[in-house]
């Protein structure tokens, strides 16, 4: 049913089968063991395998948002109609017991086609679904039927795409974001009209020029589109990918007048992810990572004019040594925004093996025997940590040294 068919047909690996239950009632399911599991509508596992059966069901619009629904799910309510119900037409082919295809809305010619096509006016009625397309997008690299771009684009014109709620926009786009070719939803996203208002921060960044000897494409918002892909091809996790997105943010607010040039646009981004983060409930790891790639990613691609006492600095701003996992991923992230550009995809990034260098030597000192000895030397405690800290960092400082010579 519905996913399960088109990734089948597809040739792409089946990970759930989602079954539809045409003329039961809950009360039959449930007396045949299967266990009720939906909050919104008659969802139930199977006693033994625990996959999903959903009783076919309908659905009608009582006020604004994904969630302004009133569902039905009768005996009465056939298999069609509950097909007729789903976004697109790729996902809503069911196959029945017997391996038969059933497609009312011609789904398999569109999937044949690369196409994606709303199944009826219904889906102008949850605005969930703007982001979903876009993210089959990205998924699939299909392209988005002319009527059903209208339609999105309406949907955003009437404000449906305002009734989101923050924690469903961070669902879909950090869905979108694993894809394989994330840019595809933003692209999307943004010939809609749907990204000016779900990421602002973002749609604006198209258009703004940047240095052509640094920036081939020139560019910003390509720019950026250009590493999410990157990290993409890389199979970086999702907090990298979310940096990437961000990283550049505050050359949205450069005044014209200083274009091409973005100076101080990394104090400008720390402010303008912040706020996006809060404003969509962006989980503290993907936040985290991103504010320190939009205050350092700057200096991770000067890593070769820096002194060994200003990489000790930044290795410990970054909290290196206590979140070394999270110091690979500031990396790659700068990585990303160095190969996102024409021409620099296999291009090598000595800035990040130069940090690399710098972390593994300075993290060869035993800061605890530094601290263990001032313990014993210092008779005044309230100094200690002082001495510690000058003392651990001229250590480091003199390690970076070596190791980079």
């Amino acid at each position: 049913m519905g996913g399960s068919v088109r990734d089948e047909l597809l040739g792409l690996p089946v990970k759930d089968h989602d079954y539809v239950v045409v003329g039961a009632s809950p009360e039959e399911m449930a007396r045949l063991g299967y266990r009720p599991v939906g909050k919104d509508f008659p969802v139930f596992l199977h006693p033994q395998t625990h996959e999903q059966y959903a009783l076919a069901r309908t659905e009608r619009k009582v006020s604004r948002g994904y969630k302004g629904f009133e569902v039905f799910a009768t005996p009465q309510v056939t298999l069609q109609e509950d097909l007729a119900r789903r976004d697109l037409t790729i996902n809503s082919i069911a196959k029945d017991e017997a391996g038969n295809i059933i497609d009312p809305f011609n789904g398999v010619a569109d999937l044949e086609a690369g196409i994606l096509r709303h199944v009826s006016p219904a889906f102008s009625e949850d605005p969930v679904r703007i982001l979903r397309a876009a993210r089959f997008a990205a998924r699939f690299s299909f392209r988005i039927a002319p009527e059903t771009l209208t339609l999105m684009s309406e949907m955003v014109h009437n404000g449906e795409v305002d009734a989101l709620v923050p924690e469903r926009v961070w669902q879909e786009l950090a869905r979108g974001l694993m894809e394989n070719n994330p840019s595809r939803m933003f692209y999307i996203l943004r010939e809609c009209g749907a990204l000016a208002r779900i990421m602002p921060e973002v749609d604006v960044l198209f258009g703004v020029p940047q240095p052509a000897h640094a920036h081939p494409e020139i560019d910003t918002g390509v720019h950026i589109m250009l590493a999410i892909d990157y990290a993409a091809t890389k199979n970086y996790s999702l907090p990298v990918r979310f940096a990437t997105l961000t990283h550049d943010l505050g050359k949205g607010t450069t005044p014209p007048e200083e274009w091409p040039r973005h100076i101080g646009h990394e104090a400008r981004s720390i402010d303008l992810t912040q706020d996006l983060c809060e404003r969509i409930r962006v989980p503290k790891d993907s936040r985290d990572l991103a504010l320190l790639v939009a205050r350092y990613h700057g200096n991770v691609h000067r890593a070769e004019e820096l002194k060994p006492s200003t990489l000790a600095d930044m290795l410990q701003a970054v909290d290196a040594y206590r979140k070394p996992g999270r110091f690979e991923e500031f990396l790659q992230a700068c990585a990303c925004d160095f190969h996102g550009r024409p021409g620099y995809a296999a291009k090598p990034y000595a800035q990040a093996e130069r940090f690399q260098k710098a972390y593994f030597a300075a993290k060869s000192v035993d800061a605890g025997a530094i601290a263990a000895e001032l313990s014993r030397k210092l008779s005044d405690s309230t100094q200690l940590p002082a001495a510690i800290h000058s003392k651990v960092r001229e250590a480091r400082i003199a390690q970076i040294k070596t190791g980079l010579a």
